[in-house]
């Protein structure tokens, strides 16, 4: 049966010692990958250096980006960053790219927010100018290639380039900026899932899947925290209704039982074989992880 690994998004981190400390508790609870997210504001991290320091920092833990936004970067540049960062953590590094969803992002930056097609074709441009430079230097391997996504076309992307497909749970809301998204129910996930399977059918490689869970709750009241999570819906994320809260994979909310068991049948059913949570997450999810072990 297929292992489960976790991984947490490093979120801001204001010293080094902090950074130090972070990754020593990830590490005893058993997660194996820290990430950096790439969004601009108060507080975001750059992504490539602090990953370089996690690695620095941690003997064990691999590390990586969640993911790179394509169109904020030329693909000569992001392929030096790519390079570079396999180098500095000796392999330990995962590579996440995407397409960028958050117009205001791109505004902030002074950066065209183009159509999809444009957005994708930044993204195969950088997997291609990551590829050429890997091929002149030789003495580099590819990184781990995760692309994540919702829609139809970056999933069908993601099955035909990525050894690692990261479900991201959110769809856009149509009618609604940019930025508005809707939790994917399970069946969403159930047909996302299938979906990437059918397109990836012709690989050599199977395709892993990622679960990028959005909220872990320890609770000996489901139905309650359901109840609350859908009532408290915001113009980022609308939950819709406390059953969809209970039965998406995207949401962990239970006793630690409850969640560990919950993983596993996410894994059987959906084929998740790792787990992404927010560093906020970090303490709440880590002391599961071994019960989640001993249960698969």
């Amino acid at each position: 049966m297929n292992e489960i690994s976790f991984g947490f998004t490093l979120g801001t981190v204001r010293s080094a010692a902090q950074l130090t400390e972070v990754c020593r508790v990830a590490d005893a609870y058993g997660f194996t990958t820290a990430s950096v997210v790439d969004h601009l504001g108060p507080g975001r991290m750059a992504p490539f250096s602090t990953l370089v320091a996690a690695a620095l920092v941690s003997p064990r833990l691999r590390v990586g980006t969640f993911v790179v936004n394509a169109g904020f970067y030329n693909a000569a540049l992001l392929a030096r960053e790519v390079v570079s960062a396999v180098r500095l953590t000796g392999g330990r590094f995962d590579l996440g790219l995407g397409i960028g969803l958050i117009k205001a992002e791109f505004d902030e930056a002074g950066l065209p927010f183009h159509g999809f097609d444009d957005r994708r074709a930044a993204l195969l441009a950088a997997i291609e100018e990551i590829d050429r430079l890997i091929e002149t230097e030789g003495d580099v391997e590819w990184p781990p290639l995760m692309i994540g996504g919702t829609g139809d076309r970056v999933l069908r992307m993601a099955a035909e380039q990525a050894d690692i497909v990261s479900f991201a749970g959110l769809h856009q809301i149509k009618g609604r900026p940019p930025g508005s998204f809707r939790l994917a129910s399970a069946a969403d996930a159930e047909r996302q899932t299938d979906f990437v399977r059918s397109a990836a059918a012709g690989r050599a490689h199977p395709v892993r899947f990622n679960n990028f869970v959005k909220i872990v709750e320890v609770t000996d009241d489901r139905a309650g925290v359901a109840a609350k999570l859908a009532a408290g819906q915001d113009d980022y994320l609308t939950i819709g209704d406390a059953d969809l809260a209970l039965n998406t994979p995207f949401l962990l909310i239970g006793t630690a039982e409850q969640i560990a068991r919950q993983i596993i049948a996410d894994r059987d059913r959906y084929g998740f074989t790792s787990i992404t949570v927010q560093k906020p997450y970090l303490d709440v999810l880590g002391p599961i992880i071994a019960r989640v072990r001993e249960l698969s």
